[in-house]
């Protein structure tokens, strides 16, 4: 799509819903992101955050991948063969929850479908929702290689997934156990760490008795879970606790179960805590999980998986676990054992998918254990070649840590929606198979009914997508491992970590070279956004309302690397005004060029000061800003891209090309109009990879070559075209005119009002500088005269001003009529006299300062400092011109 003419057909204001969708549907017509398999080219590869296939996409993942996007489409015009690769992840417990409830909506339950054609229903799901997350990512303006794209469930995939899990078993490091898990009872299945949000509740201390079995007394208890004591099996103290040392050995008579359970000595107990005893129920606690292992103890489980009790729960068998408490409660209040009920304040897990919440539960299930695959994953970090470079650097230390302390991984899920674990068991010998087929003689065994984990395939994705476990696969050799990962440091833990673990098992290799960590997208007032809280923000909504460019630009340049970035409509909508600006700038610069082709554009005539400047200045901006996105400190380029546009090119620049434009002589009208061609061309290309539709927009009106700004090669230093001396010498022309400006302000006077204007210089160098751009000052300031000389004094009643190199006044007489500006400054005072009493009269009275709250003393006080400091400026100002 070039342009020859370079008519120009901009229309006023930018308008993004007429553009954007036509330049993201010409982008995929012409394949401009499709990886280029080139030899002579260095690889850049970067796998997109998989998202769910569970609705639409959230600002947290606009987040990532427009940071991704950012170092793609840097890295294709920096000359790099760049693959991003597009995917989705199939989000087991998340999808099958959305599907169920849907169903449940139209009276159906999943097993009055079985598994086939419940999974059918659920494919439905995922296809409508992947078109849904397709055209997200269009509207965001993702360059995406689309024929490369991966779903956690394809073909490719679940070859992958099998093959690791076949490895890991064989090697002894995937295992079937019972073990306490977080168990979600309305999903009825094991759910990871990730998948747990802790609420602060307001629940209960009950205290107990629990009777010694030989009547010689009891011993106290207490607990936030009462229905769980139907399942103890023992009750712990300290071994060196010397209240408690004469009971260890001996036992007692487990209320309402009339079961007699010992007394252990255990260090795991704290003397400090409570009565220092502790009711130990293994099929229902982590830590009585592993007390029970350590004294053989058995796990007697009194629930089943939908959260009622169960037969081991006695009379109670049968009711919900919530309302067993209730009764239970009563029963023990009646027969004295219940000695009271404390309030507490305690922070309680929910399943994230149901909101139920999270029972600790005893359950067989598939685990892997951790400590070689961890141990080898820390070795790796201590290796220039192996180890992955987090940016910022202390969330090494966070990944660290928890692989130091890592625990064994529960893999199994009690779901239909996702990668069957390829255990088959044997109908009449219980012997277990695993393998990536089924066994020979099928009709005699029974597949594991369970899938795995989300995160075993998701841990596998930078590899997994490439063609692996093919290893000669033609991507896998040529992309893997990817240049970069950029996620939130929520999820460092649970994909990052797993990610790097599986690769160096199955490949050697690191899945990416750095891993960038942002923060978390919160709402104005620093609140993580929630349905609860109503506070969320859909990024498709902000995009309809200001364009994707609006909301791309806040999300690159509105926080540091790591941290956490507050949404505010005011800054999408200064976002919205800087584009405003470029694209003015650029209707301004088209209206000027007289249709110039690129062949045409000359830089080596002979140039003004302010040519010299701008390019120059653009040398610099193109060094800081690459040093800056290399650096992945796309906040501070944004900010020195934003004002070299806003401050030196649009207010500074054109406003003195407009001199040489609208002037007589012909050459230095053609070399400025080169000037300001290249420079907008080199901003846009600059810009493209922060705002790409709207620099494809501009870019195609402007003199180019090649049909698409994606495929423009990005701009580099020209030390041709670099004139230091210009820095300084505009610098200097610039602090006259602005100086001149604030005078002129302070006093009322405008532009329009010609003056009398005496620069005395200190030395050589400015004296040079603004005596050689005389005309320009005397244009920019409208001073009919002009004097620059070394030593000038002030003239009578005059206003003054110092900058670097010089000083310069203003007479007076020829700006204001004295009389009328000493009545204007005289009301000035007594409005700020006035105004001092009030807020005074309000400071002295007791009535106010001692019932107000300190924060709205503070604020009057500011107040009479800001009063006080405007009616002082005033006098003075006054006083001057009395004299």
């Amino acid at each position: 799509m070039a342009n020859e003419t370079n008519e120009i057909t901009m229309p006023t204001k930018y308008d993004p819903s007429a553009t954007e969708a036509k330049w993201y549907d010409y982008w995929l017509e012409n394949d401009v992101f499709k990886a280029d398999e080139d030899d002579s080219k260095q690889p850049y590869t970067i796998v997109i955050p998989p998202p769910n296939v569970t609705g639409k996409l959230h600002l947290g993942h606009a987040w990532d991948t427009t940071l991704q996007d950012l170092l793609t489409r840097l890295k294709r015009m920096q000359g790099y063969d760049v693959l991003w690769l597009p995917g989705m992840d199939h989000a087991g417990i998340a999808t099958q929850a959305k599907v169920e409830q849907k169903l449940r909506e139209d009276g159906i339950m999943r097993y009055d479908l079985g598994r086939e054609k419940f999974l059918e229903k659920t494919w439905e799901w995922k296809d409508e929702y992947a078109d849904t997350i397709r055209a997200q990512w269009s509207k965001l303006g993702l360059g995406l290689d689309y024929s490369r794209e991966r779903f956690t469930l394809d073909e490719g995939l679940s070859k992958a997934v099998q093959e690791v899990f076949v490895r890991l078993y064989e090697k002894g490091l995937i295992y079937r156990g019972e073990y306490i898990v977080n168990w979600d009872p309305a999903q009825k299945t094991a759910v990871s760490d990730i998948e747990v949000i802790y609420q602060e509740v307001e629940g209960a201390f009950y205290h107990m008795k629990y009777p010694l079995a030989d009547g010689s007394g009891h011993i106290e208890i207490a607990t936030t879970r009462p229905e769980t004591m139907l399942g103890d099996t023992a009750v712990a103290v300290n071994p060196k606790d010397e209240r408690y040392a004469h009971l260890v050995g001996k036992t007692i008579m487990l209320p309402v179960m009339n079961r007699e359970i010992p007394i252990v000595a255990d260090d795991y107990v704290d003397m400090e805590f409570g009565t220092g005893c502790v009711k130990i129920t293994p099929a229902h606690d982590p830590n009585d999980f592993e007390i029970g292992n350590r004294h053989e103890l058995p796990r007697v489980l009194v629930m089943d998986e939908g959260g009622k009790m169960n037969e081991n729960a006695g009379k109670y068998e049968g009711l919900d676990r919530f309302e067993c408490r209730k009764q239970l409660v009563k029963d023990l209040e009646a027969d004295g054992t219940l000695v009271k009920i404390e309030p507490h304040t305690h922070s309680v897990g929910h399943s994230e998918r149901s909101g139920a919440v999270i029972e600790p539960y005893l359950s067989k299930q598939w685990f892997v254990d951790m400590e070689p695959l961890a141990k080898a994953a820390l070795e790796a970090q201590g290796h220039d070649d192996t180890k992955v470079n987090f940016v910022p650097e202390r969330f090494e230390g966070t990944y660290l840590r928890w692989m130091e302390n890592i625990r064994d991984w529960c893999i199994s899920r009690q779901l239909w929606w996702g990668h069957r674990i390829p255990a088959w068991y044997h109908n009449e010998t219980g012997e277990v198979y695993v393998g990536k087929d089924a066994p020979a003689d099928s009709e005699n065994w029974t597949q594991d009914e369970d899938v795995l984990d989300t995160w075993f395939s998701s841990a596998l994705w930078p590899f997994s997508t490439m063609g692996w476990p093919d290893t000669d696969a033609k991507d896998f050799n040529r992309y893997f491992p990817t240049s970069a990962l950029v996620t939130g440091y929520d999820i460092i833990f649970f994909w990052v970590s797993r990610m790097i673990f599986q690769s160096l098992e199955f490949t050697g290799k690191q899945p990416f070279n750095d891993v960038l960590i942002h923060g978390l997208i919160r709402d104005s007032e620093g609140r993580k956004m929630s349905k609860s809280l109503g506070n969320g923000v859909d990024p498709m909504e902000v995009i309809d309302q200001y364009g994707a460019d609006s909301l791309r630009w806040f999300l690159l340049t509105g926080s540091t690397p790591g941290n956490d970035l507050r949404f505010y409509w005011e800054k999408i909508e200064s976002t919205w005004n800087f584009a405003n600006k470029i694209w003015n700038a650029s209707r301004f610069a088209l209206m000027n060029m007289d249709g110039m082709k690129y062949e045409e554009i000359d830089l080596s005539g002979e140039k003004t000061l302010a040519d010299k400047w701008i390019l120059t200045r653009l040398n610099d901006t193109v060094d800081q800003v690459t040093r800056l996105v290399d650096k992945y400190e796309f906040g501070e380029a944004g900010r020195y891209l934003y004002n070299f546009i806003w401050e030196e090119f649009c207010n500074w620049y054109i406003e003195m090309a407009k001199l040489t434009l609208y002037g007589e002589d012909e050459a230095a009208k053609a070399t400025t109009r080169s000037v300001l061609a290249h420079t907008l061309d080199s901003i846009m290309r600059l810009m493209h990879p922060f705002m790409p539709f709207l620099t494809e927009e501009i870019w195609q009106h402007l003199p180019h070559e090649g049909d698409s700004i994606v495929r423009a090669s990005y701009p580099t230093r020209r030390d041709d075209l670099h004139f230091a001396d210009s820095v300084p010498a505009f610098e200097a022309v610039m602090n006259v005119i602005r100086s001149v400006r604030n005078i002129r302000s302070e006093v009322n006077a405008p532009m329009s009002k010609p003056i009398q204007l005496f620069i005395s210089t200190s030395d050589e160098a400015t004296q040079g500088y603004l005596s050689a751009n005389e005309a320009t000052i005397g244009k920019f300031t409208n001073a009919t005269e002009l004097e620059i000389g070394r030593g000038l004094t002030a003239p009578d009643k005059s206003m003054s001003a110092i900058m670097t190199g010089a000083e310069l006044f203003i007479p007076l007489a020829d700006l204001i009529n004295f009389e009328e500006e000493i009545a204007r400054l005289e009301k000035e005072v007594a409005k700020y006299e006035k105004e001092v009493e009030r807020v005074q009269k309000k400071l002295g009275n007791p009535g106010f300062t001692g019932k107000a709250p300190a924060h709205v003393i503070d604020e009057e006080k500011a107040k009479e400092k800001d009063y006080l400091d405007k009616r002082d400026a005033v006098r003075a100002r006054l006083e001057e011109l009395r004299k």
